[in-house]
């Protein structure tokens, strides 16, 4: 459970980054002279936070917060939200999406946050979210006919343990099919799932980490599947899948060199998204399984490594890491 000041803290933290427009990284394509301009102008919504995925999730924590915590004062979250998600601001959003030779424009990682933002306000019973969502539904809807349109497409898994991770692009996205009810997205998740990694033994999760990771490879396919299967056919998958036990390498929590380095500071967010995953398989199994003792422990070891450097005092770890603190606490 999430305390008052925790939450303040954290909302804190995404209301100073996502109308914080420089530094910025830029991910773009530029298909002539007049594509040259600046984040905001590019990306009126989700300019600031240093990149595009980093401002979308930004707003998604605000979101989480003032549905999960209703005594957290809202002032300031509210209006950096009214500011942020107008109507016209997200149509030029659609636009952006829209244009020359932008189809893998945030592949999976700021598609699957964009739908997790979308399902955080799917249904929240709040004026402003019933206006937000409307406005966001367009680039919402456009996201969607993303992963519809490439999924049949992709014939193999991106096994990384970054941004391009396939496996947690689907667990966001079907998350959203859940929630929504959208049959045809739960569907093809689910199909997808089970074609890529159904048949997955043995992972090599003795490789983990690398060394700009900020999501485990094994950990986040196994958080999909969790989803995906039912629980008997889970827990054989997951013996499968690690038929040795919890390794080593995935039972210590990561260490930081350089909280300054944007890359190393990853392993801030590893430390944390491996502790959500953790955390859920181990729910999933039964009680008497053999693996949810290890997980557990190592998902709690894995959360106080990761909480204690939210604030790092350092941009590249503020921009983004209470994001995934909000996620692992689920508030």
């Amino acid at each position: 459970m999430i305390e008052i000041a925790q939450a303040a803290h954290f909302a804190q933290l995404a209301v100073d980054c996502v109308q914080r427009e420089l530094p910025n990284t830029i991910s773009h394509m530029i298909n002539s002279p007049a594509d040259v301009r600046s984040p905001r102008q590019l990306h009126p919504a989700f300019y600031g936070c240093l990149d595009w995925h980093s401002a979308v999730h930004g707003h998604w924590l605000l979101v989480r917060l003032l549905r999960a915590v209703p005594a957290l004062p809202d002032a300031a979250i509210r209006a950096a939200l009214d500011a942020n998600l107008t109507a016209d601001n997200l149509a030029a959003e659609v636009a952006y999406f829209a244009g020359a030779n932008r189809q893998s424009y945030e592949r999976p990682y700021g598609w699957a946050w964009l739908l997790q933002l979308a399902t955080e306000l799917h249904g929240w019973d709040d004026r402003d979210g019933r206006r937000w969502s409307a406005h966001l539904a367009p680039l919402t809807e456009t996201i969607v006919a993303r992963y519809l349109g490439f999924l049949p497409k992709q014939t193999f898994p991106v096994r990384a343990g970054v941004h391009a991770n396939t496996a947690f692009g689907l667990a966001l996205a079907h998350d959203y099919a859940r929630a929504t009810g959208h049959a045809t997205l739960d569907a093809l998740i689910v199909e997808r799932a089970k074609t890529y990694y159904a048949a997955d033994r043995d992972a090599p999760a003795g490789w983990e980490p690398g060394g700009e990771d900020f999501l485990s490879p094994a950990l986040v396919e196994a958080d999909l599947m969790r989803r995906i299967l039912p629980p008997d056919a889970f827990a054989g998958w997951l013996h499968g899948f690690l038929p040795h036990g919890l390794p080593p390498s995935l039972q210590q929590p990561a260490l930081v060199s350089d909280r300054s380095d944007p890359k190393l500071a990853h392993l801030d967010g590893l430390n944390l998204s491996r502790a959500w995953c953790l955390r859920a398989v181990a729910a999933a199994l039964p009680a008497a399984d053999p693996l949810r003792a290890a997980f557990t422990a190592s998902g709690d070891a894995h959360a106080a490594a990761g909480l204690a450097h939210v604030a790092t005092g350092d941009y590249m770890g503020e921009h983004w890491l209470a994001s995934f603190a909000v996620y692992l606490l689920g508030v």
